[in-house]
């Protein structure tokens, strides 16, 4: 699994001119599923995005997490994560899991979020999404397990 964190001060995402997801300050997470992925690297990466400690303290420090602020996510399939562009001008997307197999990781995943009481909002899997955010800082890492 490869996920694109992006600290936000607010982000949505619409779906055919509706939005879907909406959320104020917090992450908003592109998330690529590859074969081969488990529920445990959902698991893993879950733990990994809600203990980060990428907002800031009184001292302006980067040491609270997105639990400790009472932050938002706002999580969005996005398949191009998993493609590889090493050969030619055309991407591969051969390392992307078939969609069954990849929404039900996405579901999980996103259900890991919310089981630490974390509002999670979300686009619809699948469909052509238009995302919008306001990027804070930027602060914005790529993890991967």
């Amino acid at each position: 699994m490869k996920l694109v964190l992006q600290r936000v001060r607010e982000a949505h995402v619409k779906v055919k001119g509706k939005i879907t997801g909406e959320i104020d300050k917090g992450f908003c997470l592109l998330v690529g599923i590859e074969k081969g992925d488990t529920e445990e690297d959902a698991h893993y990466l879950a733990d990994k995005v809600t203990g980060l400690r990428v907002f800031s303290d009184r001292e302006g420090k980067m040491n609270l997490s997105i639990k400790e602020t009472g932050g938002e996510i706002l999580a969005v399939s996005q398949f191009t994560l998993a493609g590889s562009v090493k050969k030619g001008r055309r991407p591969s997307f051969d390392r992307a899991e078939e969609p069954e197999k990849a929404e039900k990781l996405f579901d999980f995943f996103v259900d890991q979020l919310r089981k630490k009481n974390i509002k999670t909002e979300t686009g619809v899997f699948g469909a052509f999404m238009d995302v919008y955010l306001v990027n804070d800082g930027p602060v914005t890492f790529i993890i991967s397990r």
